[in-house]
């Protein structure tokens, strides 16, 4: 159990979330790999990128940035921005969530099964996982805004739960994580697109 009043150059925390990450995108970079050398060696032609994943880039952008703000709004106390703009980060990763699978049903009205081919398998497989991590982190978002919502009730209340070290540093992590979720969409999208000229 750590002692929550020791002090840390880094908390454990924070280092158990950087190997979680860092695990994350070794397996990106193993599917980037897998997916370039398959297309050589049986010299596919790639598949064409859903215009709605560069939609879904956006969505995902505005969720972490009103999420940044979120941590401003914690700093300095403004505890209906704050609620707000949790609740709002969770209802832009919904919307980022149900515009991916509409992405994925365009893909099947075209045709274009997982198992079409090589390619559309490797595209359907690598936004899955990214699917699957950003589901992920929904239960910790909510679990967040369910407790800014039943907390910050009243000044007593305010003052503890904007004091709470604990607080503040699982708000860190949760931001770190959406925001590495971010960058990685951003790389396959641009990894795909890329792919795409050749």
């Amino acid at each position: 159990m750590i002692n929550e009043n020791r002090n840390f150059l880094i908390h454990p925390s924070f280092i158990a979330l950087g190997l979680l990450l860092m695990g994350v995108t070794a397996l990106f970079v193993g599917f980037s790999f897998a997916y370039i050398y398959t297309r050589v060696q049986s010299g596919l032609e790639p598949l064409q990128l859903p215009v709605l994943f560069i939609v879904n880039t956006l969505i995902l952008l505005a969720s972490s940035y009103v999420l940044v703000k979120s941590m401003d709004y914690y700093r300095s106390d403004e505890t209906e921005k704050y609620k707000k703009s949790l609740g709002l980060t969770l209802l832009l990763t919904l919307l980022f969530l149900a515009s991916q699978i509409v992405a994925w049903k365009q893909l099947l009205t075209e045709g274009i099964a997982i198992n079409h081919s090589n390619m559309a398998s490797y595209l359907y497989i690598i936004s899955g996982v990214h699917f699957a991590h950003v589901i992920a982190g929904i239960p910790f978002l909510a679990v967040f805004y369910y407790r800014a919502v039943k907390q910050i009730v009243e000044p007593i209340s305010v003052l503890v739960y904007f004091t709470d070290p604990v607080k503040k540093r699982h708000l860190k992590m949760m931001t770190l994580y959406w925001h590495f979720l971010d960058a990685l969409w951003i790389y396959l999208v641009v990894f795909f697109l890329v792919n795409m000229l050749f």
